[in-house]
């Protein structure tokens, strides 16, 4: 848990580094803009994890462009309306949590809130004063975000000690294929183009020779692949797979091993698959930890989500509104060297602490 709280900690303490405008939740950073049950999120805390969620977009997707706020996230909300409902849920449930931690004898050492106060120190020494005000953030404020998210890290441990970890090799069984696809596109130059009716045609005429050939012979699929001029790949799938192609996966799905599926017909060309094992083991054992993940998931929303659900929150509209991430970009600095690092103890050394306890 040490160890999880020093990766928080290494990233938010990662300083702001670009500012522009200016655009505050409120004028005053006592002013109670989020309320549950008993417990107040003023404005200064509101708006520094706002701004920190922020930074995290308009870094890591910074490829998307100056309208990224703009941009549809679905029919009905653009980036920062769906950002803005994120950030809301997500104060909303770690305060639910903190109120939650007796349920769970949950609470933080000493050490951890030394870290804590480090942390939030560090950022108010490396950024400047003008930064600072117009995110509306101090010291206090971020150590508040920061016992929030270590609360939110130790009760979601807690709370996901109760999930099953028995996965069966049925239930994950992951099988294996190679497939090829024989493309509706063409090359022209750098770039690429939609072939013709006729030119379609014509493809798909290749791969059903194609797949009556390696039905015969099924042990030359891979090279049958490459005198047709088709690179082979290979995945791991099962029924419910997407990719590459859902009706591949279930085709492939319902064969035996060593069977070639029929022409699979898609809107980027024809695929053509051939089952080369009925357990793929790491990739099973791999399943088994991505199924053991979602319930531990599903687990940790369906108790925090009943405790929301019963608690009385209270949003103050005007003043999140008031945030614009148009008006004040914010990125984040890079950082020369992982925060903390010689602090965090290796797994060995963890095992070896408690080991000696």
């Amino acid at each position: 848990m040490k160890k999880r709280l020093l990766i928080i900690v290494a990233a938010l303490s990662v300083a702001f580094s670009s500012l522009n405008g200016c655009s505050l939740i409120s004028t005053s950073p006592d002013e109670v803009v989020l309320k549950v049950n008993d417990s107040k999120l003023t404005a200064d805390v509101a708006n520094f994890y706002a701004r920190y969620t922020q930074a995290q977009y308009e870094t890591y997707f910074a490829y998307m462009g100056n309208n990224m706020w703009n941009t549809k996230a679905d029919k009905d909300k653009t980036y920062e309306e769906s950002v803005k409902e994120t950030i809301q849920n997500n104060l909303k449930r770690m305060l639910v949590l903190e109120q939650h931690m007796k349920d769970y004898n949950v609470s933080l050492s000493e050490d951890e809130k030394e870290l804590v106060k480090k942390a939030a120190k560090e950022f108010d020494e490396d950024n400047s004063l003008e930064n600072k005000e117009k995110i509306l953030s101090n010291t206090e404020a971020v150590e508040r975000i920061l016992t929030l998210m270590a609360v939110e890290e130790r009760m979601r441990t807690a709370i996901q000690k109760d999930v099953d970890t028995n996965v069966s090799d049925e239930e994950a069984a992951q099988k294996k294929m190679d497939y090829v696809l024989f493309s509706y596109k063409k090359e022209e130059g750098d770039t690429s183009a939609d072939m013709t009716d006729e030119e379609k045609a014509a493809v798909k005429e290749k791969a059903e020779s194609f797949a009556k050939s390696a039905k015969a012979d099924s042990k030359k699929f891979l090279e049958l692949a490459g005198e047709a001029g088709v690179e082979p790949e290979d995945t791991s799938f099962d029924a419910e797979s997407q990719s590459p192609n859902a009706d591949l996966t279930k085709a492939a799905d319902a064969l035996d091993k060593g069977e070639v599926t029929d022409v699979i017909e898609a809107d980027n060309g024809c695929y053509v698959a051939r089952v080369t094992s009925l357990m793929d083991k790491d990739a099973t054992e791999s399943k088994k930890k991505e199924i053991i993940t979602e319930r531990e998931n599903e687990l940790f929303t369906e108790v925090t989500d009943k405790w929301l659900k019963e608690a009385k929150t209270e949003v103050n509209k005007k003043a999140w509104k008031k945030i614009d991430f148009n008006a004040l970009g914010v990125t984040m600095k890079q950082a020369e060297k992982e925060p903390y690092a010689d602090e965090v103890k290796t797994d060995d050394q963890v095992e070896g602490d408690e080991s000696e306890e």
